[in-house]
């Protein structure tokens, strides 16, 4: 399938990182992409040629729903939802306090599902495509991703459900699932974590002493050693532009290892595994 500037791309979460790559691939591709960025700093940084900054916080619902009425008004039609937006909130399950598991499925579930709702009736019209960006935590859940991994897992059961129910209709779901990627939100769910453990019990703290500094240690080399958002961003185009896309992709050798290990190996070689990687 071939883009054009008159087909517009929704991307939300385009400030940094996976969105913002995934903006700047659509429009090259000749995409109108409508880029949601969190502040007016963000959509200075993020408007170019074919990239229109939109102000969209996802769990606004008068955000997503303005957005939708200006999708709605336009003439061109939606080829594309990429559902990017999120946050990692990441700490052992005893100690995250409710309202972080809240705010934690409310950006990266119950928003997604919003937006979903939003511009279905657009994307029903033109037979578009909803691209939802996973993770390896939605496949396995690693220590002290409890909440974050629950968050992609439900996304995964989400987009399976909405392929099966809206596929019929001439509108495709994938999910493209990045391994270890460079970007800000390992920073920020560092950053997080460190003011969670703040809030433990003394008793908390010296028990997952070690388990704080293994997560800290696997979340920093994911910032070293981690792919390109870039290499993302070209997986997102081909979801987008394939005439029989693919229901699910991978991104990086070690998301298409854990992808498959959960298939080939017991719960508990598993557990061993995932321990060993983080020198647990």
């Amino acid at each position: 399938m071939n883009a054009t500037h008159s087909e517009l791309v929704v991307v939300t979460g385009a400030s940094t990182g996976i969105g913002r790559a995934t903006a700047q691939r659509l429009a090259t591709d000749g995409f109108h992409v409508l880029a949601g960025v969190r502040s007016e700093a963000a959509a200075a940084e993020v408007k170019a040629g074919r990239i229109e900054p939109v102000l969209l916080d996802i769990t606004d619902e008068d955000q997503v729903a303005a957005l939708a009425d200006t999708v709605r008004a336009d003439r061109r039609p939606l080829r594309a939802v990429v559902n990017n937006a999120g946050i990692a909130v990441n700490a052992p399950i005893e100690a995250l306090p409710l309202a972080e598991w809240r705010r934690q499925f409310d950006v990266s579930v119950f928003g997604q599902v919003a937006v979903i709702q939003a511009f279905m009736p657009a994307l029903l019209r033109s037979k578009g495509r909803v691209v939802n960006i996973g993770s390896t935590g939605g496949k396995v859940a690693m220590p002290s991703f409890g909440a974050y991994s629950g968050a992609k897992f439900a996304m995964e059961a989400i987009s399976d459900s909405l392929r099966r129910e809206v596929e019929p209709f001439g509108v495709t779901v994938a999910v493209v699932i990045p391994g270890a990627i460079r970007t800000k939100l390992a920073e920020r769910g560092n950053a997080t974590g460190e003011r969670l453990i703040a809030g433990m019990t003394l008793e908390q703290r010296a028990r997952y002493a070690g388990l704080a500094k293994a997560f800290r240690a696997t979340t920093e080399s994911w910032g070293s050693n981690g792919l390109d958002a870039s290499l993302v961003a070209d997986v997102v185009s081909k979801a987008i532009r394939a005439r029989k896309p693919r229901t699910r992709y991978t991104v990086g050798r070690d998301a298409a290892v854990m992808t498959r290990l959960t298939h080939l190996v017991s719960d508990r070689l598993l557990d061993r595994m995932v321990r060993h990687t983080m020198g647990l």
